[in-house]
């Protein structure tokens, strides 16, 4: 019984018998697609090559678009990927709630093209040339139990609207989004992974984001942020804003996360002097990056903190007080991985007591 219960828990990440290559083709928006196996989920790697889809055809009761390939092992998924479709298929079936069309040349979401289904789970339209005007608001509305849209790699220039309310998972990694709808995600109260990477935001006001009060996962690297935003959810636990052409950091640039554990802030530009030395001195920091930056000193992190990546930087000495401001048999680091190779330091730079201050770390580049 202990077993089985272990088991039910287990999200199994697919790799199947398909090679590196095909997945790494498939990548979701850099997010690995997680599944479980013991709900019926079906695999998230292309059939391209893998079955014959005659064998399929031969042997399938059920009836299966002409465009797609439809196994007989998850009879609710639909595999129409990479047929250089420029149109939704016609007549998806009823039974539909997995629907593969990455890698198509699809730029339009009529309302008739769901209109036959009911149940639709995921819907995966990766590397397709949609484009935002195109997208019918009434297409996906009464998708009531529609978890997954994934659009990453299209022609989107804003956020989607009248997105049903129990989405999940909403990827719109390297789009061209320069927007996002008024009142676009404000009903969608149980989303929590939100991936914008990517694009050409320039700010998040105060009311784009409202209403996702479950959001722990936020991708808002390479777009056209001068700062980080003010008005993001609380909820927040991953937040990534790397590759942005941030001005500066302030004391209070992450107050009122709480709960944010993951930060990366790689390739920004940020320098010692517009970055607050006690910016990241809160403690439910437990992961942050700040590599390839042009940061002179190390900035005071919390004791709490236990992966820091400051490759390179420009820094030039180590100043233990970063890491700790006190030592004693309770008062040390939970540091387990530093990296400060690519600075202008060595070995040499470390103070003879640093290991009183970093005595469970387990890894150090200089």
């Amino acid at each position: 019984m202990a077993v089985l219960r272990c088991a039910m828990l287990v999200l199994l990440c697919v790799f199947d018998t398909a090679s590196a290559t095909v997945v790494a083709d498939m990548d979701y928006g850099g997010v690995p697609l997680w599944i479980n196996r013991l709900l019926g989920e079906p695999s998230v790697l292309s059939l391209q090559g893998r079955m014959d889809p005659s064998w399929f055809r031969a042997n399938n009761p059920q009836a299966c678009p002409q465009q797609c390939d439809c196994p007989i092992q998850w009879p609710t998924a639909l595999y129409c990927d990479h047929r250089g479709l420029a149109h939704m298929p016609d007549l998806l079936p009823v039974r539909t709630q997995y629907l593969f069309l990455q890698g198509n040349n699809i730029s339009s979401l009529p309302a008739s093209a769901l209109a036959n289904i009911t149940g639709l789970r995921w819907l995966i339209l990766d590397h397709n040339q949609l484009q935002s005007d195109k997208l019918d608001k009434a297409a996906l509305k009464n998708q009531t139990q529609l978890c997954y849209v994934f659009a990453n790699h299209n022609h989107l220039t804003s956020v989607p609207s009248d997105l049903p309310a129990g989405l999940r998972q909403l990827r719109l990694a390297h789009n061209q989004i320069s927007s996002i709808s008024p009142g676009a995600l404000q009903n969608l109260h149980n989303l929590t992974l939100l991936l914008l990477q990517g694009n050409r935001l320039q700010t998040i006001t105060e009311g784009d984001l409202k209403g996702l009060l479950s959001l722990s996962f936020l991708d808002l690297s390479g777009n056209l942020l001068s700062s980080v935003p003010e008005h993001l959810p609380p909820s927040v636990q991953q937040l990534y804003l790397s590759n942005n052409s941030l001005s500066g950091l302030d004391e209070d640039s992450f107050v009122g996360f709480v709960n944010l554990k993951y930060l990366r802030l790689s390739h920004s530009g940020l320098q010692s002097r517009s970055v607050h030395p006690q910016v990241f001195n809160f403690s439910s920091l437990v992961e942050l990056d700040l590599s390839y930056n042009k940061l002179t000193t190390i900035p005071t992190v919390p004791t709490t903190l236990q992966y820091l990546y400051l490759e390179a930087n420009e820094i030039q000495e180590f100043n233990m007080t970063s890491f700790c401001r006190e030592v004693g048999p309770l008062s040390y680091s939970r540091m387990k991985i530093l990296r400060l190779d690519g600075n202008r330091m060595s070995y040499q730079h470390l103070p003879p007591d640093w290991v009183f201050c970093l005595r469970v770390l387990q890894s150090i580049y200089i």
